[in-house]
């Protein structure tokens, strides 16, 4: 497999200024599309301190700016996410949400929104209580997966046991709506409808924090990812450390996957579909390459999804996936 790109160096340096621009222009039209669109102008003395109505100011820096700043980490994060899946397992339909990754961070965060109201604790007591109860459900449906695909080599097995596995959770999930108080059930099943404006300000301390390591991980595994292209038999005979590698690499899937799920809410297709749009646009395999284009991707699709869903007033999970369903079927159909 060659994973070098077939494109000339100043193509791909000029594909990323391109992207990166729309990635600028789309979080400015993210911050004046809402209830009430506000001309750019406005928007930019609001961010500068500039001369503006009180309440265009609040509007922009308490809700939509935080609102945009989240869809730019989910979209990186979900698809950086699922980019080291994809290779990690050697599965083009792997991802946070086909592997059940996500339904684990959902259960972590169903103990904690409906379980915690049974002993008499306060669901919402900690924001930090929520991501970690997100890293946790991550964490051990990867473990669970990983020690699956180094008996299971078959794709299609895999993919039955992440749907498996995914449906598991759910049945445990519902037994806790079954028991929980009211309150408790309403928060949680907000939470699942997936949402970029539920975070806070607060919340937003430690999500940006834990994606922003999350990513920092990825980059240090850029050589094992592009090693396991060719097998693992290759890479370790190269000399690399499997075990260390799978370490990071779970670690990093842990805090990208599971702190966006924690805040989010279940975000589909994300994952799934842009690494295979940052593949087709710079036609290379080399991660040093595909990690950054998957970060600009993925967070200018979910800027586009953001700014549909608040100008037609959509659920942002129904955006992501009328735009992520094609790309799937597109995988399919391709390799038949």
């Amino acid at each position: 497999m060659n994973i070098s790109s077939h494109w000339n160096p100043a193509r791909r340096t000029l594909l990323f200024i391109f992207i990166s621009a729309a990635c600028l222009l789309l979080f400015a039209l993210d911050l004046c599309v809402g209830d009430v669109n506000l001309p750019l102008r406005q928007v930019w003395n609001a961010l500068t301190g500039g001369d503006c109505p009180r309440a265009t100011a609040a509007i922009v820096l308490g809700i939509r700016l935080v609102k945009a700043i989240v869809a730019v980490m989910a979209g990186a994060a979900l698809g950086v996410s699922g980019l080291q899946m994809q290779t990690l397992f050697r599965n083009p339909l792997a991802g946070p949400y086909v592997l059940g990754i996500s339904s684990g961070a959902g259960l972590g965060v169903a103990l904690f929104l409906l379980g915690a109201p049974l002993l008499g604790a306060s669901a919402w007591s900690l924001g930090f209580g929520i991501a970690g109860a997100a890293w946790i459900g991550s964490a051990a449906v990867l473990v669970l997966m990983a020690v699956a695909a180094a008996r299971l080599r078959d794709i299609l097995a895999l993919l039955v046991l992440g749907m498996m596995l995914s449906s598991g959770v759910s049945a445990v999930v519902q037994i806790l709506q079954y028991l929980s108080k009211d309150d408790a059930l309403k928060a949680y099943v907000i939470w699942t409808m997936g949402s970029l404006g539920e975070v806070t300000s607060d919340q937003l301390l430690i999500l940006v924090p834990a994606v922003i390591a999350g990513l920092v991980l990825a980059v240090a595994t850029v050589k094992p990812l592009n090693l396991l292209l060719f097998g693992e038999e290759y890479a370790r005979t190269m000399g690399l450390n499997l075990r260390k590698s799978r370490a990071l690499i779970f670690a990093s899937t842990t805090l990208l996957a599971g702190t966006i799920t924690a805040y989010c809410g279940p975000i589909g297709f994300i994952g799934l579909a842009m690494p295979h749009v940052a593949r087709m646009l710079f036609g290379s395999s080399d991660h040093r390459v595909l990690i950054p284009a998957t970060v600009l991707t993925g967070a200018a699709v979910l800027l586009i999804c953001d700014v549909i869903s608040k100008a037609f007033v959509l659920p942002i999970n129904a955006i992501t996936a009328l735009l992520g369903i094609p790309v799937v079927v597109w995988i399919v159909l391709r390799r038949r």
